[in-house]
């Protein structure tokens, strides 16, 4: 007996590890320069510790806001797409098979095949032939913008509570630099975990969160320390 064998992608990560490596990346760079920055203005402790909490409020509710929106939009143009592929579909068939058929003759099938293997899948399921062939809207791809939304907010969130618990536990004296070194150790970690599952270089994808995330820390707290206010 012949079994079907079901192979497993890094595309099928492709949704959910964009929203999440954003969100958890965006969560701890911000935060932990907005918590360098307020302390590089010489603000006391409780005042650290609430513009660190804010921060990681506001930013979670942003991140979600934004990933929603965004996302809902590219749903509504597939949405928009696949209405009017249905309409087209309906009124004229056969231009509809003739399309798909030169479709797969592009991708270098013997005319002849191309037209019988189009007919084929447009039988089977007309519409999701030309939404994966033409349109390249497919179950990977199809937008989801509760879950790129919750995924955003959660993974933020977890990204800015390690600065906080830093900031929460550090002498005023050296809160900063431990906020900055252990903010960088987290975007090194969450460098080589987002490239490992997505199968990209460990080491290149390391070296660019910590430059941009050094960079961020640095120019926040160098304008805090200019105007002397949390910033």
């Amino acid at each position: 007996m012949t079994m079907a064998h079901r192979e497993t992608h890094r595309v099928d990560r492709i949704g959910w590890l964009r929203a999440a490596v954003l969100g958890a990346n965006d969560g701890l760079v911000s935060t932990a320069s907005l918590v360098v920055g307020v302390a590089a203005a010489a603000a006391s402790h409780g005042a650290i510790l609430v513009a660190g909490v804010a921060g990681l409020v506001a930013g979670a509710m942003s991140m979600a806001a934004g990933e929603y929106v965004s996302v809902s939009s590219q749903s509504d143009t597939e949405k928009a797409d696949l209405a009017r592929e249905a309409t087209e579909l309906a009124g004229d068939h056969e231009a509809e098979l003739r399309e798909l058929a030169g479709i797969y003759v592009g991708r270098g099938v013997a005319p002849d095949l191309a037209t019988e293997v189009a007919r084929q899948m447009m039988d089977h399921d007309a519409l999701g032939a030309h939404a994966r062939d033409e349109l390249g809207i497919s179950e990977i791809t199809t937008a989801r913008p509760i879950q790129a939304a919750l995924t955003s907010a959660v993974t933020f969130s977890a990204g800015a509570a390690l600065p906080l618990i830093v900031a929460a536990v550090s002498p005023l004296s050296g809160l900063a630099f431990w906020v900055a070194g252990s903010a960088l150790i987290g975007l090194a970690v969450l460098g080589a975990l987002g490239a490992r599952t997505g199968g990209a270089p460990i080491a290149r994808s390391v070296a660019r969160v910590v430059f941009w995330g050094t960079l961020a820390m640095t120019i926040t707290a160098g304008v805090g320390r200019l105007f002397g206010v949390a910033v």
